[in-house]
């Protein structure tokens, strides 16, 4: 049974969580690796470099909706091509263990799953409508 009183804040811990992390990972993108090495490394791999900068952006707008609550379930459905992306060109062929070299795919299925968990759980309390209103759930 779901405990209908805290339900809509385990949604709003996996909203910000979620958020967090994608923003973490384009921010790794953008002042570790940089965007011109993280298009190299796409490159390197048989992308079109350009993908490199779609797919930061891809991950800072995505952030921003989740964590700000901004249309949070279109926004978790939409983040999750960057992971089958990632699954199927870099993480997929090192195996199911992301300790294993390249990292696997492991945590990248985790991250689809919970994003699926999010769009199908709803917003949660204290996101932004896209009227702008604050609300609830």
């Amino acid at each position: 049974m779901i405990d209908t009183r805290t339900a809509p804040y385990a949604a709003l811990l996996l909203r910000l969580t979620l958020g967090i992390l994608f923003l973490a990972h384009a921010g790794l993108k953008i002042f570790v690796f940089t965007p011109a090495g993280t298009a190299g490394f796409f490159g390197s791999i048989g992308l079109p470099g350009w993908l490199a900068y779609v797919t930061i952006l891809w991950e800072l707008v995505g952030a921003a909706a989740l964590i700000l609550g901004l249309w949070p379930r279109i926004a978790a459905l939409a983040l999750i091509p960057i992971l089958v992306g990632a699954i199927a060109t870099v993480h997929g062929p090192a195996g199911f263990f992301f300790s294993n070299p390249n990292g696997g795919w492991e945590y990248l299925a985790l991250w689809i799953v919970a994003l699926l968990a999010l769009a199908l759980t709803g917003d949660g309390p204290f996101a932004l409508k896209p009227s702008g209103k604050a609300g609830s759930r």
